[in-house]
């Protein structure tokens, strides 16, 4: 098949972990490389410095075609910059598709713009829903959903959240999650990888056992009295599992501002590459995290997870996986964490689908529509 008959799909990303979600369908892409052009693009949303050449080399996958470098701004701003970049684009070359991963800004942004553009919007990781509408994603996630064309679930709640909002079932797919693929891809390179240059070993070697902390969710760390709770409930911990904490700087920022200190068995990082990151909590006696992509990977690899949030739009890791939704009250948080301690935490397992192959399901499904 020439280049001018092959069907071009623009792939978008504006975070870090959005890379991780596309990296999986680059790579069955290529390997359909006689159906499918494809170009990254990188909105810009987040800056981070860790997404080098080393980042995407080890990703697997080449370098953004475009970088739209719409950060900063609030959420109007940012998403008006991505609108505006991103349908210069698609109006010089236009393409047969646009494919969203996840929830951040820039898959509402490049969405919106897709469709007022007639062309094709498949999102993958739809149908998720916290039922927080106080949730900058929440937000996303609706009304991405709201006007896509195809839909990707990660697991079966995603399905029947979009059935009830009316969209048609010939159009939604349950197929399983390409951020497990990339984890168990990923997972494959560490365990021949030497971690030359990482920080987790160091970490590691000064504590048989610990746990591992992530924070950064608004409603967790820009209240003082929430942040100050949590925080009580991790120092206490740490008495009896020495904790791993890479901080966001956002964490960072307000544990200065309030005045807040961690207790001796806290060891505090700066933020670490997603392999570092990996190699540290794999082996982790329990991850406590408000994040929502570390609630599918700790499920993925059987580590017990707390998750520190009143609700969560991944309920299969809580149905079926080492998730616990234990919100943010102290006694709550202590009370699951001595339950893993003792031995009685969840052993869980992986959701059938959650098999490595999400992004060849994603690609066999596309090439029948287009």
């Amino acid at each position: 098949m020439t280049d001018s008959a092959k069907k071009m799909i623009y792939l978008i990303a504006g975070a870090r972990p959005n890379f991780m979600k596309i990296a999986p369908i680059v790579r069955a892409l290529t390997a359909h490389s006689g159906q499918f052009n494809y170009r990254i693009i990188h909105t810009g949303q987040h800056y981070d410095h860790e997404m080098s050449d080393i980042f995407f080399e080890e990703l697997g996958i080449p370098k953004p075609d475009h970088h739209l470098e719409c950060g900063g701004g609030s959420h109007a701003e940012q998403t008006a910059n991505i609108m505006v970049a991103f349908e210069r684009i698609c109006q010089k070359n236009r393409p047969d598709c646009v494919l969203v991963v996840g929830d951040v800004n820039s898959t509402m942004a490049c969405s919106i713009v897709a469709k007022k553009l007639h062309i094709s919007v498949a999102h993958v990781e739809a149908g998720l829903r916290s039922g927080d509408r106080s949730m900058p994603e929440e937000i996303n996630r609706l009304v991405t959903d709201s006007i896509s064309d195809w839909f990707f679930c990660t697991e079966p709640a995603g399905v029947d959240n979009l059935l009830q909002e009316g969209k048609p079932s010939k159009a939604i797919f349950d197929v399983g999650h390409v951020m497990v693929d990339n984890l168990l891809y990923e997972a494959d390179r560490l365990a021949q990888a030497d971690c030359i240059g990482f920080k987790s070993p160091q970490l590691k070697d000064q504590h048989a056992d610990y746990g591992v902390i992530t924070l950064h969710r608004p409603s967790n760390v820009d209240d003082q009295d929430v942040l100050a709770a949590i925080l009580g409930s991790l120092n206490t911990l740490s008495e009896r599992l020495p904790l791993i904490f890479p901080v966001h700087p956002r964490t960072k920022a307000n544990l200065q501002r309030f005045g807040l200190k961690t207790a001796p068995g806290i060891t505090l990082t700066g933020p670490l590459s997603y392999m570092d990151f990996l190699n540290l909590w794999k082996d982790a006696r329990l991850v406590l995290t408000d994040s929502g992509g570390l609630q599918e990977e700790t499920t993925a690899l059987g580590i017990p997870c707390l998750t520190l949030r009143h609700n969560t739009e991944r309920p299969i890791t809580v149905d079926e996986g080492t998730n616990v939704l234990v919100g943010t009250e102290p006694s709550a948080i202590l009370r699951e964490a001595w339950n893993i301690l003792d031995g009685g935490g969840k052993t869980g397992k992986r959701p059938a689908l959650w098999d490595g192959h999400s992004a060849e399901r994603i690609v066999q499904n596309l090439s029948g529509f287009l």
